[in-house]
């Protein structure tokens, strides 16, 4: 069977799309989560209790529940936000909800790295909190924080991959349509190695950033 490489090549770019949009709107929601479940937790700069709880409950029960059921479960949100359940655009949805808080553990596991020590030099300047977390906390974390974001991605990857199980578009709908269903194994194997290319690629870009900003 013939390979109809413009039909990969559509399908690569809704990887893309999908990829890269879930990215920024589960950054949005991940970095500032993250941040909070750092700096309220007992003993840091913003201790409060209740709200580390609160987010932390929040995150727990989001990243407990696989990323399929996820899908299914909120397709009447989808629907309200997209006007859709199926495509690209309803993929995104249910991946930026899946990932968000995902990425909020990536940081704070991060941003715990940060040596107590750097925190107090900073108080002890007269820094005020804002201050401490944007001038001394994210940067001294900056090189996991890279490397944490290129986790996420990857994950990203895979869940667009699992989209295509509901008809979400993408590399992974086609290997379920073509490569599946009609038991075409040409079409599977090369959105395989497109996808192993894509996580080899990401995690390579993610390595040398990090070591870049670590030598800094």
């Amino acid at each position: 069977m013939l390979v109809d490489w413009n039909q990969i090549l559509v399908a690569l770019g809704e990887t893309i799309i999908m990829v890269a949009i879930s990215l920024i709107f589960a950054t949005l929601i991940g970095l500032p989560l993250g941040i909070l479940l750092v700096v309220t937790r007992k003993g840091h700069i913003w201790e409060n209790a209740a709200v580390f709880n609160v987010l932390n409950a929040i995150v727990n029960t989001f990243r407990s529940i696989p990323f399929i059921i996820l899908m299914v479960a909120v397709i009447p949100f989808t629907r309200l936000v997209v006007g859709t359940s199926i495509g690209t655009a309803a993929a995104i949805v249910p991946m930026v909800l899946f990932s968000g808080p995902y990425i909020a553990r990536l940081i704070e596991n991060s941003l715990l790295e940060v040596d107590q020590g750097v925190m107090e030099a900073a108080q002890a300047m007269g820094a005020t909190p804002w201050q401490m977390i944007v001038r001394f906390l994210l940067p001294e974390a900056l090189s996991s924080l890279l490397l944490g974001i290129t986790i996420a991605t990857i994950g990203l990857v895979g869940a667009s991959a699992m989209a295509g199980a509901i008809g979400g578009g993408g590399l992974g709908d086609l290997a379920i349509t073509y490569g599946y269903q009609r038991f075409d194994t040409i079409v599977m194997m090369i959105t395989v190695a497109i996808l192993v290319v894509m996580v080899q690629g990401l995690q390579t870009a993610g390595n040398i950033l990090s070591r870049k900003v670590r030598r800094r």
